[in-house]
């Protein structure tokens, strides 16, 4: 690949950069974005090669484009690059939601849906913007492509050939199950860790409350600290999966608190052990 364009030079987009960067052979990196200031940044820290301000001239000659933008602006960043597009562009994204995307992306390019796939990687940080982009971000991390029947194999091969040049492990499922795995095991823990962030914040003594607060509140809040907007977008868009998830939850928090009503030691032990066990094989699992 010659040229890659990525609208959204922010964490994501932007350790996608400096990953391809490192390679013998890296892309010319031309980043487009909602702001003229964050894309100096980009090229001002050596990040992407050229910005552009005009999507025709970005795209007429992308061989891979990476949208790398909140979920929320896919949509509108699709209906500008569809007039330019060539027959053998590849278009994927980088959401962290999947079956709103392929439904706008069908929606909106039409017959070219099939240069199009849908990505995610299982990679952030609680700090967003191009500053913190790292280029070993993807090293060792999940990809998750989400074809569908209509996706060409030249674009399945680009996009893979992409997230391997960045270090991660790809691998491919269906845009619903994607979407109710993460719900249950990323987008809930994050709705948690702002409700509860929240919740003690608006607490008349919340002052006294955050002061003594210490491992144990900053290791389960931690992800409260990531980007408002992208959770906006990420929450709204996998609602369906995310409500069910929260009832589930509710449903545990319901045993749990009934359990302490009781003073049901035996049972809360036996939840408290369940959990432990889990997390811990889990733990060992990624070593």
């Amino acid at each position: 690949m010659k040229t890659i364009v990525i609208f959204g030079v922010g964490l994501i987009g932007g350790s996608v950069a400096l990953a391809l960067k490192k390679t013998g052979h890296a892309p010319t990196i031309v980043g487009v974005g909602r702001s003229v200031e964050s894309l100096n940044q980009a090229l001002e820290l050596g990040v992407i090669d050229a910005l552009e301000t005009n999507v025709q001239a970005a795209c007429s000659d992308a061989d891979l484009i990476l949208i790398a933008a909140p979920v929320a602006q896919t949509s509108a960043i699709l209906q500008s690059i569809k007039p330019h597009l060539n027959k053998d562009t590849v278009i994927t994204d980088a959401g962290s939601t999947k079956s709103d995307v392929l439904s706008a992306a069908q929606a909106i390019l039409g017959e070219q849906f099939n240069q199009f796939i849908g990505g995610h990687p299982i990679a952030g940080a609680e700090k967003s913007g191009v500053s913190a982009a790292k280029s070993d971000l993807f090293v060792g991390k999940n990809v998750v492509l989400t074809p569908t029947p209509a996706t060409n194999i030249h674009a399945a091969h680009r996009a893979t050939q992409l997230w391997q040049a960045c270090g991660a492990k790809v691998s491919e499922m269906s845009a619903e199950n994607h979407d109710a795995i993460f719900a249950a095991v990323s987008h809930l823990p994050h709705l948690l860790a702002f409700a509860l962030v929240d919740d003690i914040a608006s607490r008349p003594n919340a002052e006294q409350l955050f002061s003594f607060a210490a491992s144990g509140f900053r290791d389960f809040t931690r992800i409260a600290g990531s980007h408002p907007e992208m959770w906006r977008d990420i929450s709204l868009a996998n609602k369906t999966a995310l409500l069910s998830e929260i009832s589930a939850f509710e449903s545990e928090l319901t045993q749990l608190k009934q359990l302490l009503a009781n003073e049901d030691a035996t049972g809360i032990q036996a939840l408290f052990e369940r959990a432990s066990v889990a997390r811990n094989n889990w733990a060992e699992s990624k070593k």
